[in-house]
């Protein structure tokens, strides 16, 4: 069966033009469930991040997972407090990064971009398996780097928060009004025709 944009989503989104209700229903919770991901659906997950497009096909990204409660202890102590006020209750964390140099030694243009990719095939893959998703840039990445033992030549770019959402009740009170789908802004603010700064869409 087809999925349908939920009401909670059409309450907060109302796209201009036609979208798959996949995407529209992905947003980025805070409140998460206890509850333990089955390994063939979170490691599902990251297959989908696998075959995101590349440059050169060099597939920069890498993960680094913690589910067990010692590696998301481990986690915590280099995500800031603003998050890990309502990240610690996810049962998976991931760490997302990318090698910044080429299969030649080359350093990478488009080893962000690609990572960038990954994380949208992993958040959508996600959504369709009934997992909230929830990416933050907000941790110490030198605390991180040195706790996870990454090599130089990566860059960490955010931490995400993977699990079963929970009521908007469950979260400290700070952040329940927060829990709802955000809106964009409108296309023609960010599609241009012929050259930077000209509209191709009229509102």
């Amino acid at each position: 069966m087809e999925k349908q944009v939920t009401a909670e989503t059409a309450a907060h989104r109302h796209p201009t033009y036609e979208v798959e209700p996949l995407i529209l229903n992905r947003w980025s919770p805070r409140s998460y469930k206890e509850t333990e991901v089955p390994e063939e659906v979170l490691f599902s997950v990251f297959e989908a991040a696998r075959w995101a497009p590349s440059a050169n096909n060099e597939q920069p990204w890498r993960f680094i997972i913690a589910r067990t409660k010692a590696d998301r202890e481990a986690f915590h102590s280099f995500i800031f407090p603003g998050n890990l006020a309502w990240c610690q209750k996810a049962p998976v964390l991931a760490v997302i990064l990318s090698k910044k140099t080429t299969a030649k030694g080359e350093q990478s243009r488009a080893h962000a971009f690609d990572a960038g990719a990954a994380w949208a095939f992993l958040a959508l893959q996600a959504e369709s398996k009934g997992l909230a998703t929830h990416a933050m840039g907000g941790f110490d990445r030198d605390k991180a780097r040195e706790m996870l033992r990454v090599p130089n030549e990566f860059e960490l770019h955010a931490v995400v928060s993977i699990g079963y959402r929970d009521r908007a009740e469950a979260l400290p009170e700070a952040y329940r009004e927060r829990e709802k789908p955000s809106d964009r802004r409108p296309l023609a603010e960010s599609l241009f025709e012929g050259e930077f700064g000209r509209p191709t869409l009229q509102g």
